[in-house]
């Protein structure tokens, strides 16, 4: 088992659900139109992937090999409904942003995909790190992509976070450019294709540079 740090680098970083796996982009592209939709979606999936990811390394002795992917989707489909219907009752205007994206946290792979290549192997505690550290990587991806379109979109930061999560958030609410006419392609859907394409492309580049920084293996680290 890798250590928790190696848990969580990969986690927030190295394996991050969207901008190294490439998996929910269809909330990622669908809900991030601001950063408040992209944080309550990405909350939302953490705490599915967290306690998921328990429940299944806690059951995992007594689930069959045969049948442990439908189990797994029962488990997931049940913690999404306690999820939606939390969100319905307490931050239901959210809800009603969020809308049908929350019952498809159900088929995002990356929840799935955990439970079966960590959880499924792992001690209760290590997969409720990967499940949270995979989900606030998650959430980050999210609320940059949605940040920045809201930025170039709205000239706002966290618009309508006190109304969407409650009275808590209002201190998020910033207006960074005043009377900004706005720019509608980042609203629009292929405004988070550029957006994501863009983060993809600097997270690469970032992470070539510090290859070449960290310069090449020593003699007795090279691979024989």
């Amino acid at each position: 088992m890798a250590s928790y740090k190696e848990i969580a680098e990969q986690g927030l970083w190295t394996q991050n659900v969207v901008f190294s796996q490439l998996l929910g982009l269809c909330p990622t592209l669908a809900v991030t139109t601001s950063g408040t939709n992209g944080l309550g979606m990405g909350l939302a999936t953490t705490a599915v992937l967290a306690v998921s990811g328990m429940i299944v390394s806690s059951l995992r002795q007594w689930i069959s090999p045969q049948v442990r992917i439908p189990v797994f989707i029962v488990l997931i489909a049940a913690l999404v409904t306690l999820v939606d219907m939390g969100l319905n009752a307490y931050l239901h205007d959210l809800y009603k942003v969020l809308g049908m994206y929350i019952a498809l946290i159900v088929a995002n792979c990356s929840v799935l995909g955990r439970a079966e290549a960590f959880a499924a192997r792992e001690p209760v505690f290590a997969s409720g790190l990967d499940g949270l550290s995979m989900g606030l990587g998650f959430t980050f991806a999210l609320t940059l992509i949605g940040l920045i379109r809201e930025l170039l979109g709205a000239g706002t930061l966290f618009s309508q976070a006190s109304l969407l999560l409650g009275p808590s958030f209002k201190f998020l609410e910033t207006t960074v450019v005043a009377d900004y006419g706005g720019f509608l392609l980042m609203i629009l859907p292929p405004g988070g294709f550029l957006v994501l394409g863009c983060l993809l492309a600097a997270k690469r580049l970032y992470e070539a540079r510090r290859a070449v920084a960290a310069g090449p293996l020593s003699p007795s680290a090279q691979p024989a």
